[in-house]
């Protein structure tokens, strides 16, 4: 499985003790598999390839079966995201008036692709098709705050504001 992120995965036991918790208490109910997947992620933030083998092992199912749920809901991140949530829009008004070149320079500066997060847990960067603020294209947004008409020499300005 390819997760796109540079964070290592790290667990606790008392994370992990939660987790099975979860799993003993959820298992005969039926249709258990996403309750235990949204209570895995409320856990740990997301759900990486180490935590959907432990949820596979302990109802002993196939960990595709995990992945395939996984990856067909949006509602899960198999990549963490960072404390500054990154969004490029590429929608057509904000590609058109440059926002391709916005979200390279993002990744230049952070040094992550989309669907990815700085080791340090700050930043994750994502692609996106529309915002809904195309009168202010090119839009970027981070966490709730929108960034509009955007010129690629804003990004670093804007980015050094989180540090």
């Amino acid at each position: 499985m390819d997760t796109k992120t540079k964070v290592p995965f790290r667990d606790s036991p008392a994370q992990r003790e939660e987790l099975y918790a979860a799993i003993d208490e959820l298992r005969d109910m039926e249709g258990c598999l996403m309750p235990i997947m949204q209570k895995a992620q409320d856990i740990y933030g997301y759900l990486p390839e180490e935590v959907q083998k432990m949820i596979a092992d302990r109802l002993e199912i196939p960990m595709e079966k995990i992945y395939g749920v996984a990856t067909f809901y949006s509602q899960f991140n198999l990549a963490p995201k960072g404390k500054y949530q990154i969004s490029v829009c590429l929608g057509t008004a904000c590609y058109v008036k440059g926002s391709g070149a916005i979200l390279k320079r993002v990744q230049e500066k952070l040094g992550i692709g989309t669907g990815e997060c700085t080791s340090d847990g700050k930043f994750s960067l994502d692609a996106c098709r529309c915002v809904g603020a195309c009168g202010l294209a090119p839009v970027m947004m981070i966490n709730d705050q929108v960034y509009g008409r955007l010129a690629e020499s804003d990004v670093d300005r804007i980015l050094d504001g989180y540090k």
